[in-house]
């Protein structure tokens, strides 16, 4: 479909990668993984054109479309959500507004030859059934129908993305470059795409930090790291095999050459000075000149240590949560939610985006006030809370990581503290940086610390894994495994949640379905089709049906013994 030659990018003094050739199929998706800043971006930017690369040729055919995934949703802001997705289509989008404009001045000029040209190219493009495609793709991202022929600005932030991506996906590209699609999509919506992909018949280059997303979209995995970028067949679980395996056949050689060395270099030691085994040493030693040992560059992958321990154990029962009820400008998010955690659970709370998730862990942690309800902590309970806007608590702040995580280090001195960013990958430098110019990574990591160091028994995590990359979501999973307290966390990060929750939680619009047990054990028990928005749209029109016939045979009945 097309190809990189040669390319490189460089950043002044810096290195992303060099001497990178692939040819990229039709038909194949490929996860574009490697820890943040390796150039995993510039690399999707470049083959956009968006980007120069310092050296090197991407050859995409000149016909061919390619769909980018922008965050430019400003432009968009006063247009119909639906038009907005159309757009993404957009030579098809400028033929059928030439046309309409046609049909507008009819009465005073027609040009009949135009008028047949434009009908022919949106014929051949099946121009008719564009909204129609692009209100299905909303539907699959959890975008309501009412909402369609609204403007764009209605839509918070996150449905907004969820627009672009909608449109990105109308435009029925040739070439699909997505940089972190999945980042404000629920569960629901998650699933969604990933059926949309696994039928889509262009190219796909997907930078994604979901384990679960990878293994269920790729075919191949496009690594970049080493300054180099590798291509690997198979799945995410197959590359990190894969590539493991390469790294410890080469360390095995490197390992087998100083081994030889070694003997060589003993042989010459003891006998150099013997002259009837000088001519042997003299060829020892030109037999160690000509052994060549390449030294392996160091991954820019790094994983942070994330670990988290009680100072003392909660009562039995952790939290309660009774008849919850919270309701924003007139819309209730939460209805009558009761919830009882007890102690060693670790509960994943799992549901679609705005139905109260969030609501709820800031209700539990006194952030927010419920409208009705009760809720009351267990014996001897110290909640830790990871707000998923975490980046608002440090926002204005004048400290530095040190002082800041100092604060909450009673009674340590300054190695100790420094100790613990060097655990969360911060350096001596980073020590004196302000908290507020901190990015969502940095930010998510300076929280862990300060949670490492507080020893809370219960941990209250509201998704976690948002700006950490795959190194910081692996070791954020085995601290939370290792964890000796009580989790209770809202996550779409279905890899997560399959490797942690012992109970899940998931919050409907009719009540919430509590399941004790793992999240496997959960899809075993539910079936997929929870997670696939069609078949979920189809449950709730026959939900509906079922009680429109209840209620009319209500009335019958009524009208019946009136008539009596």
């Amino acid at each position: 479909m097309f190809a990189i030659s040669s390319l490189a990018k460089h950043y002044g003094a810096q290195t992303l990668f060099v001497d990178a050739s692939i040819n990229f199929g039709a038909g194949c998706r490929y996860g574009v993984v490697g820890a943040n800043g390796s150039g995993k971006s510039s690399l999707l930017k470049i083959i956009a054109g968006d980007e120069e690369a310092s050296a090197g040729t991407v050859s995409i055919p000149r016909k061919a479309r390619v769909g980018v995934l922008r965050q430019d949703h400003f432009r968009y802001e006063n247009m119909p959500i639906l038009e907005v997705v159309m757009m993404g289509h957009s030579e098809l989008w400028r033929v059928m507004q030439d046309k309409e404009q046609l049909l507008e001045n009819a009465d005073k000029e027609f040009d009949g030859d135009r008028y047949s040209e434009l009908e022919d190219y949106i014929l051949q493009h099946d121009g008719y059934s564009l909204e129609a495609r692009a209100a299905e793709i909303l539907a699959g991202l959890n975008i309501p129908a009412e909402v369609h022929d609204k403007p764009l600005s209605v839509l918070s932030g996150g449905f907004k993305l969820r627009a672009l991506l909608a449109q990105t996906l109308a435009g029925e590209p040739d070439v699909l470059l997505l940089d972190e699609p999945t980042n404000h999509l629920d569960i629901l919506s998650i699933r969604w795409l990933e059926k949309f992909l696994a039928g889509f018949k262009g190219t796909v280059l997907v930078v994604s930090h979901d384990h679960r997303f990878l293994n269920n979209v790729c075919t191949h995995v496009v690594d970049v790291d080493y300054e180099r970028i590798a291509l690997y067949r198979g799945d995410y679980n197959d590359f990190i095999e894969s590539k493991k395996s390469h790294r410890d056949r080469l360390e095995a050689e490197i390992g087998k050459r100083e081994k030889e060395i070694a003997e060589h270099q003993r042989f010459v030691e003891r006998f150099k000075a013997k002259p009837t085994k000088a001519r042997q040493a003299k060829s020892k030693v030109k037999q160690i000149e000509r052994v060549v040992i390449e030294e392996l560059p160091r991954s820019s992958r790094r994983y942070p240590k994330f670990s988290f321990s009680s100072k003392r154990s909660s009562g039995k029962q952790v939290l309660e949560l009774k008849g919850i009820t919270k309701a924003f400008d007139g819309r209730e998010v939460l209805g009558d939610v009761s919830l009882r955690v007890m102690r060693g659970d670790r509960v994943a709370i799992i549901g679609p985006n705005g139905i109260g998730k969030s609501t709820l862990l800031k209700i539990a942690t006194g952030k927010l006030e419920a409208d009705a309800g009760t809720l009351e902590w267990g014996y001897e309970t110290h909640p830790g809370y990871f707000a998923q806007d975490h980046r608002e608590l440090l926002e204005g702040s004048r400290d530095s990581l040190q002082s800041w995580l100092g604060d909450h280090c009673a009674g340590e001195g300054i190695g100790f503290v420094r100790s613990q960013l060097a655990r969360v990958l911060f350096t001596k430098d980073d020590a004196d940086k302000r908290v507020a110019n901190l990015s969502g990574g940095e930010a998510a990591r300076l929280i862990f610390a300060r949670l490492h160091v507080e020893h809370p028994n219960v941990l209250v995590l509201d998704e976690p894994t948002n700006h950490l990359d795959l190194e910081g979501i692996e070791a954020l999973a085995d601290g939370l495994a290792g964890y000796d307290g009580t989790t209770i966390f809202v996550s779409h990060d279905r890899w997560l949640v399959s490797r942690l929750a012992t109970r899940v939680v998931e919050i409907r619009a009719d009540g919430i379905e509590d399941f004790p047990g793992s999240y496997d054990d959960y899809l075993a028990a539910c079936g997929d089709d929870h997670l696939d928005v069609d078949a979920a749209v189809r449950h709730a029109r026959r939900e509906k049906r079922h009680r429109e016939a209840g209620a009319e045979a209500g009335a019958a009945e009524k009208r019946k013994g009136a008539g009596s």
